[in-house]
């Protein structure tokens, strides 16, 4: 389908989710045409990347976004192509190394917090199934992030998969990335032959955080809520409150993508100008 053509807009009132100089100045470099033969771009990256993230943050369709945004369906092909050759999941990775070592730390982790959530879904699309514990019918998000709560990896699933299937394909996709990793806290729901299996596999131990059995009502339990809180972010972000992708790699890459917003904030808060 061909967008209709129409005169270039110079100028436009910034919307709430738009990167700033110095945000943008942060993920060009991997969003930027590698140097060589070939047609040249002829659209503004950065304009397209506001209007990614204005619809991850507002949650609207790809045909609603504002006239004064890039042709949605430039702004659709570079997110699917940016999913597709893990242009967006690099990104969170390279935010979440550099947040790591601004505050002292080393950039890779020694510990994790692993959970999942399950959220509803439209009548279209891949991965469909009924979590019977949380009573929904969609997909779920197997989530795990490090101590500071920054996204480490996600993997989407149908909701019918148990979280102890969940987590082992989640482990298995880390496939060494992670080597300075030593512990990986979770909740009961991970208990049993998955302790096991982690152990025989993985040079890190799974710590299950039980729930006192006298506890009564809500309360903090140590290190779980650090993956609750995480999860609290992610449900700012109104793309996320129910899964409307088709394919389950799109439903990643919009994680990604407000795992990534919220650090290129945290980022431009704390830096220091020159």
């Amino acid at each position: 389908m061909r967008a209709p053509k129409r005169t270039v807009q110079q100028s436009r009132l910034a919307y709430a989710s738009d990167l700033t100089d110095y945000e943008w100045t942060q993920i060009e470099p991997w969003l930027s045409q590698a140097a060589g033969p070939g047609r040249k771009r002829t659209v503004n990256l950065r304009e397209i990347m506001n209007a990614i993230l204005y619809l991850n943050r507002t949650g609207c369709q790809w045909r609603m976004l504002p006239h004064d945004l890039p042709y949605w369906q430039h702004v659709s092909y570079y997110f699917y192509k940016w999913v597709a050759d893990g242009t967006i999941e690099r990104i969170n990775d390279r935010l979440r190394l550099q947040i790591r070592t601004t505050l002292g730390r080393e950039s890779q982790p020694s510990a994790a917090v692993i959970d999942s959530q399950s959220v509803k879904t439209t009548e279209e699309g891949e991965g469909h199934g009924y979590d019977a514990g949380k009573q929904v019918k969609g997909r779920k998000r197997h989530l795990l992030v490090d101590t500071l709560g920054l996204l480490i990896m996600v993997i989407v699933s149908s909701a019918a998969l148990p979280d102890r299937d969940g987590a082992e394909e989640l482990f298995n996709a880390t496939d060494g990335s992670l080597p300075r990793l030593k512990r990986v806290w979770a909740d009961q729901s991970y208990a049993g032959m998955l302790v096991e299996w982690v152990h025989a596999c993985f040079t890190f131990v799974l710590d299950i955080v039980r729930r006192p059995q006298q506890q009564r009502g809500f309360h903090v339990l140590p290190k779980r809520w650090i993956v609750e809180r995480t999860l609290g972010w992610l449900n700012r972000y109104r793309r996320l409150s129910k899964d409307y992708e088709r394919r389950m790699t799109s439903s990643e890459g919009m994680v990604y993508l407000a795992s990534t917003r919220r650090m290129l904030r945290w980022l431009d808060h704390h830096h220091k100008p020159a």
